[in-house]
Formats: structure tokens, C-alpha cells, sequence
């Protein structure tokens, strides 16, 4: 792990464990001062400082147009979802979007069975991707990026995802969308959010999900994440909600397993890249754990750290050839 993001790690201070059902949270704090100012996509969509559509009126499935009108950089979390034109859609990897630009940023489909328009421009949906899920993206595209240079994911596992997903929670959807589920599911991530309320200051959290840590997300700047709190929870929760209680793992909390976590995750091997904004984007592959950090003007913008098991890091990566297929 590169100096500034394991600093930024070794200064993390941890509040007052939570829990709720089978899933336990960490606050975590940082001491280091941002001083990189930006604002959050839901934030730039509310007051029209952005606008996010397709690539042209044919559109492109892995890629979509952005316009910052904003005067300050505006933040793209990973794995935030855009609804609207012609399907719905992931974001790769997080980005730090250029003030006054035009950028092409790469996304992943999340709603399979439609293309056609439906608005002429996206929204923010107020969900994103599944931990799970975001893992196992997040390995594919840091596959992509060591071998090919790009920020592709694996289209075609993000849409059988999605189906398992469907499939286990019996959601039905007549365009395949991973919003649907969580609309259905929004009475029980309801319950969890009540759980894990926003702290002053906070910066991010760590998640432990049946007794084991699931992962983190960590922004630099307290206020950015405070709007982000919710979509991150429901992130986690959802998977908790798949996990279900399991009879070895209750959720309880362990601050030695949560250090560890950290410690390991300084070891993993680094890939670099100059992200499609401004800074770069560090990925992240480690033993059992994957994830980025994004980086500008020697600050760790945005952070994650996912467990993932051997299978879904290797096994499920495919060709790039296969890849090619959901080009558009």
C-alpha cells in the first residue's frame, strides 16, 4: 500500500461498535485534514450542476457522458447507480470529476432486460451495488485495468448477480433491475438504516457482517460522507439481508478482527492508474481482500476494502474476449 493511503489507515479512529440483527458497524474517523473540496453526485443532480446521459442517442452500455457545470470537482462514488435513458447503470470506480469538463465515465449495466429510453437524462436512483457484488466488480475491473488498462467490469456477471440476487429474495422484475429488489426490500433496509445513524465528524465505516468483516468505505471529507451514509448502509445491509443469521456468526464485533483487517490489507499487491478525473486511482489485491483508493494532490479522497473468497476473486473473472461481447 502506497504511503499516503497507509497513513491514512494506520490514523483511523474507531468509535463505539453497533449492531443490528446480523450486522455490526464501526464508525471510523480520521484525523488527517482534507483540504480538497468537492461535492457528492446526489448533491450536483439536486441543484443541476451535472448532467449524465448516454454517450448518444444509440447509447453505449459500458460508458456515459457527464457535464460538470459545478466551479469545484464533483465526487462519483463506486458502485453508486444512475437510473433513467436507456438502462440503468453502475458507476466502476470512484471519481473526482473535473470542474467546468465534459468526461466519459465507465459504467456497469444493472438492469438488463431494457434499452430504450425512458428519460433523456439519469437520475440518482439513491441506491448502489450490493457489497457483494461490489467486490466481485471490484475485482474484475482491477483485473482489467493490470492487463488491459480500462475500467471494465464483467458485464455478464453483474447480470447473473443481479438474477441470483432476484432469485433468492423472490423478486420479481419485468426488466431484470437491481433497483427492484431493493424497493422490495426497502421495509427490511429500513430497519438496519434506524441502526446505523450518521456521527458528527464520521468519515466512514467498517462492517462486520454474521461475526466477520465484510469491508469499509471511507471518504476525506466528513460532510461529503454524511450524505453518502445511507447508500453506503444500505449497501451492506442488503448483503446481510442475503447472508440471513447464520448459526456461527451473530454479527458480534471483534476490534482485533477489525485491525487485522486493516493490517492485511497494507500488504496487499498495488496496481496504479491515472483516473478518468483528476487524481489516481490505486487498486488494490490481497489474500481475500480486494478494493481502491483514489487519490489527489497526495490525499485519499475515497477508500474501500472488501473480503471476498478465493472463487469469486479468480474464478469468476472471464476472458477479455467475453468481456468484448457487452461492447457497444
Amino acid at each position: 500500500m502506497n504511503p499516503i493511503t497507509n497513513k491514512f489507515v494506520s490514523t483511523l479512529e474507531f468509535e463505539d461498535y453497533q449492531q443490528f440483527e446480523n450486522m455490526g458497524v464501526f464508525p471510523l474517523f480520521s484525523p488527517v485534514e482534507a483540504n480538497i473540496k468537492y461535492i457528492t453526485l446526489p448533491k450536483a443532480l439536486k441543484e443541476g450542476l451535472i448532467r449524465v446521459r448516454e454517450m448518444d442517442m444509440s447509447g453505449s452500455v459500458p460508458n456515459l457522458t457527464v457535464s460538470n457545470k459545478a466551479e469545484i470537482p464533483v465526487f462519483l462514488l463506486d458502485g453508486e447507480e444512475l437510473a433513467g435513458a436507456k438502462q440503468n447503470r453502475v458507476i466502476n470506480t470512484s471519481i473526482l470529476l473535473k470542474e467546468k469538463s465534459d468526461t466519459i465515465i465507465p459504467v456497469s449495466c444493472t438492469e438488463e432486460g431494457r434499452w430504450s429510453y425512458t428519460s433523456d437524462e439519469f437520475y440518482d436512483s439513491g441506491i448502489m451495488m450490493e457489497r457483494n457484488m461490489r467486490a466481485r466488480k471490484s475485482a474484475a475491473v482491477s483485473h482489467s485495468i493490470k492487463y488491459c488498462r480500462t475500467y471494465e467490469s464483467n458485464q455478464g456477471e453483474i447480470w447473473d448477480d443481479i438474477k441470483n440476487m432476484s432469485d433468492k429474495e423472490n423478486v420479481h422484475s419485468s426488466t431484470s433491475a437491481m433497483k427492484d429488489i431493493y424497493k422490495k426490500k426497502m421495509k427490511d433496509l429500513d430497519e438496519y438504516m434506524k441502526s446505523f445513524s450518521f456521527n458528527p465528524r464520521q468519515n466512514g465505516i467498517l462492517v462486520i457482517i454474521n461475526g466477520k468483516v465484510a469491508g469499509c468505505d471511507l471518504l476525506s471529507l466528513s460532510p461529503a460522507y454524511e450524505e453518502l451514509h445511507p447508500k453506503i448502509i444500505k449497501s451492506y445491509a442488503m448483503d446481510a439481508i442475503i447472508q440471513g443469521k447464520r448459526k456461527n456468526g451473530n454479527g458480534q464485533h471483534s476490534y482485533d478482527d477489525a485491525v487485522a483487517f486493516f493490517d492485511q490489507a497494507k500488504r496487499c499487491d498495488e496496481e496504479k492508474i491515472e483516473s478518468v478525473g483528476y487524481g489516481w486511482d490505486y487498486r488494490f489485491d490481497g489474500n481475500n481482500i480486494v478494493g481502491s483508493s483514489l487519490l489527489h494532490e497526495d490525499e485519499v479522497i475515497h477508500m474501500s476494502l472488501f473480503k471476498i473468497s478465493t472463487s469469486d476473486k479468480t474464478g469468476n473473472i472471464s476472458s477479455m474476449s467475453r468481456r468484448r461481447r457487452f461492447r457497444s
